[in-house]
């Protein structure tokens, strides 16, 4: 049964046309994604479906009676409040019937009075209508409920009494999810619910609303998270949405596929509309009466077809490439018997790794752990309070703060990036910035005006321009979009220097490390293998050690020798294909150079003068040498 659709709603701002044409329909206890890069409109559809905003045109359906709940990523609370109280409001009716039903008590408690009998007797029977709708709502279980949504999404119980004017923005955010969650309504609308969760407390989230029994929409770019909850996406692109019957992955597959058949239907109607035109041009050259006729009969047939569009594919997304100045030593960093607290809060004590080149590791733990002071030390922003930590020969680190703390609000976009990078020409200033999707005037910007996505995009773009060689990320995919984040995953996977990054996006996790570090008090605890492994290793310690028992026939010794070929073969490739990449970059160059040289021949000053010309003859023959002696190079390695 549907209890949510909406059919061709359109919304406009002046002449920016937001939301194009929007029909979709969800189904009673759905749990549906809704996907789509940042600027879409997602969020206003949503304020558009909680009557926030209102449609220009087009139909809006929510089914009579239906409650519906409504998650912002800016939620107001009362500030004066504690957690405890600010979460008690949801519970407020339940309050008040156990305010009349003490008051009850207390008559009930008094002498009975034969006078006042029908008294006694209704004072028993309101006793008794309350204390069953008090039981029905779920009075006796209410402050229960309480506590297991606040432990599930990260409070602990001495934060439960905290007000809630001296909590982070990211707290205040899981307090109002936490009393969103609690008001359980019918339908349940959330955008962004896992921004500022831990890992414990998403995996808790997902659990709770793939057992919730109402009806969920949820916007994420959490694409793990949508994996696990969903089981309809629908997708926002130019203004219109696409519906597909599965979770991300699924619906990843199906676009592509739909994107297929669709090209392959264009190019086919490309094809025959070529042909057509070109049996009427030939007609037409015929110059006869009947030929004449034919064409313009093929041409009122040709008029008439309904012409295939070419199928629209993703959004645009930042060219992000990560390219180090400097080859670092092997080894990247040692760090031993690390430890440090503030106050009586121990973060963490005997901490020791090392770390080589080119490693893509990740350091995950609880939050408060003291990951990101951690990264401080290695910046040397925070002295340790205890053991020893060595940076490698000829390493440059590069640190994106999830916080944007370095960006100066005052600052336009292109003054701040210029600032960290003042030798740059202002035109490969500008050319950097619209790689990253800042072009014409945005470049101008104040800082103070952006979104997160696009701070983001800048604190990226500076990271690149760095060229460092060890790269720092604190939650590197907050506030990015879908396609963003897979523009910075394939960045990561092609970069050849070393990356250590915090981060909650498990799906990112899966793709770009082949190593985690788990925070821990008493130190570091390591796993071999993505996020996956992480998880089943965690469940069962044993899982993989049965699995790389040695193959039957091969001892342990040739088996480790095998691997140790397979790295060597693997190095070599990687080797190639880095040599690849700076074959390319010198083909790219000269041809640059000769096209600019073939132009400076067309001007007058130079082909009126016989030396200038054949000077740059000379020049241009010097370079198409290069060239073809390149060219060779590279087809050798390819």
């Amino acid at each position: 049964m549907i209890v949510l659709s909406s059919k061709n709603i359109q919304k406009s701002y002046g002449i920016d046309i937001i939301l194009k044409n929007i029909s979709f329909n969800v189904n009673e206890g759905e749990k549906v994604g809704l996907i789509g890069a940042n600027g879409t409109g997602k969020s206003t559809l949503f304020k558009i479906l909680t009557n926030q905003l209102e449609q220009d045109t087009g139909e809006l359906f929510i089914e009579k009676g239906k409650v519906l709940g409504y998650m912002s990523q800016n939620l107001s609370l009362e500030t004066s409040n504690t957690i405890y109280e600010e979460l008690l409001l949801v519970f407020s009716e339940l309050i008040n019937i156990e305010k009349k039903l003490k008051k009850l008590e207390l008559i009930m408690d008094s002498p009975y009075d034969p006078e006042n009998e029908d008294y006694h007797n209704k004072v028993i029977k309101d006793y008794t209508t309350l204390t069953e709708i008090y039981n029905n709502k779920g009075g006796y279980i209410y402050k229960g409920e309480i506590n297991r949504v606040l432990r599930g999404l990260g409070f602990l119980e001495n934060d439960f009494n905290k007000h809630i004017d001296i909590l982070s923005g990211g707290q205040k955010s899981r307090v109002a999810l936490c009393k969103l969650l609690l008001t359980k309504p019918d339908i349940l609308l959330l955008d962004e619910p896992t921004n500022h969760l831990d890992l414990d407390a998403i995996e808790w989230l997902e659990e709770y609303l793939i057992s919730y029994k109402g009806t969920v929409v949820l916007i994420s770019h959490d694409r793990y998270f949508l994996d696990a909850v969903t089981e309809k996406t629908l997708e926002m692109l130019n203004g219109q949405i696409y519906t597909y019957n599965g979770n991300y992955t699924a619906a990843l597959e199906l676009k592509k596929k739909n994107f297929e058949v669709q090209m392959k239907a264009y190019k086919l109607q490309q094809s025959e509309l070529k042909r057509q035109e070109e049996i009427i041009e030939k007609y037409r050259s015929f110059n006869r009466e009947k030929s004449i006729k034919a064409a313009e009969s093929r041409q009122k047939a040709l008029d008439k077809i309904e012409r295939i569009e070419a199928p629209s594919d993703e959004g645009k997304a930042s060219r992000i490439a990560f390219e180090a100045s400097i080859k670092s030593g092997n080894d990247v960093l040692h760090i031993e018997n690390l430890s440090k607290s503030f106050g009586e809060k121990k973060l963490f004590s005997e901490l020791s790794l090392d770390m080589k080149r080119s490693e893509k590791i990740a350091l995950i733990g609880e939050n408060g752990r003291g990951k990101t002071t951690l990264f401080n030390i290695l910046l040397g922003n925070t002295n340790s309070d205890a053991g020893t930590m060595v940076l490698g020969k000829n390493v440059h680190i590069g640190y994106y703060d999830q916080e944007q703390s370095n960006l100066n609000d005052d600052k336009t976009i292109i003054d701040e990036v210029w600032d960290h990078f003042p030798d740059l020409t202002t035109t490969k200033i500008r050319n950097a910035l619209a790689a990253f999707l800042f072009t014409g005037d945005d470049v101008f910007k104040k800082i103070s005006t952006l979104s997160g996505g696009e701070k983001c995009r800048i604190n990226l773009l500076i990271l690149m321009l760095s060229k460092s060689n060890f790269l720092l990320l604190d939650e590197p995919t907050n506030h990015l979009d879908i396609v963003s984040r897979e523009a910075l995953e394939d960045a990561i996977l092609s970069y050849d220097g070393t990356v250590l990054v915090i981060s909650h996006d498990r799906y990112f996790l899966n793709k770009v490390v082949s190593k985690i570090y788990e925070l821990q008090e008493t130190g570091i605890k390591e796993y071999l293998g993505n996020y996956n492994y992480y998880i089943e290793k965690k469940k069962n310690p044993n899982r993989f050690e049965d699995e790389e028992e040695p193959a039957s026939g091969k001892t342990k010794t040739q088996i480790n020798l095998e691997k140790r070929k397979k790295k060597e073969l693997e190095k070599e490739v990687k080797k190639q294909k880095l040599k690849s990449k700076e074959i390319e970059a010198l083909i790219m160059d000269n041809e640059t150079k000769i096209q600019k040289l073939q132009t400076d021949l067309c001007l007058e000053e130079v082909y009126s003068n016989p030396d200038k010309s054949k000077e740059i003859n000379n020049e241009i023959n010097k370079l198409q040498s290069s060239l073809e002696k390149l060219y060779e190079e590279w087809e050798t390695l390819i």
